[in-house]
């Protein structure tokens, strides 16, 4: 039986991408945990800036695990979380998740998910801007 070859994030795009968060936290002022998993949710990258929340090394990692874990925006997450919502309660599931922006997939060319990047340490809508900065790296 053949092995199967499933799509995944390489060291060098991760690493480029951990560079392109890095590159806008510097820009913003900020100290940034940078986490990068890969198709399987696996840690495939990581950078804890000087002077970065320790607390924040897991809510980036979880972050990241979080888009991958769902396809899907942590921060949309977030919006279909709430009470009432379909996703309600989701954040206690799959060992803690997060559930406010700094979380994306990472998708290649053929729109087919690969990884997800996770940023935190600072506001959501910082945090959202470095992981999108890393994701436009990996355009």
């Amino acid at each position: 039986m053949p092995p199967i070859n499933t799509p995944d994030i390489t060291a060098d795009l991760a690493n480029k991408m951990v560079a392109a968060a890095i590159s806008k936290s510097d820009a913003l002022g900020l100290r940034m945990n940078i986490a990068i998993v890969d198709v399987g949710a696996n840690l495939k990258a990581f950078h804890r800036m000087d002077g970065a929340w320790i607390g924040s090394v897991d809510i980036a990692c979880k972050k990241a695990r979080t888009a991958r874990f769902f396809d899907m925006p942590t921060g949309k997450i977030g919006e279909l979380s709430q009470p009432g919502g379909t996703l309600y309660n989701i954040e206690n599931s799959n060992g803690g998740l997060i559930s406010f922006p700094g979380g994306l997939p990472i998708t290649n060319n053929q729109g087919t998910v690969i990884g997800a990047i996770g940023v935190s340490g600072a506001s959501v809508e910082d945090d959202h801007a470095v992981a999108t900065a890393g994701m436009d790296a990996a355009r």
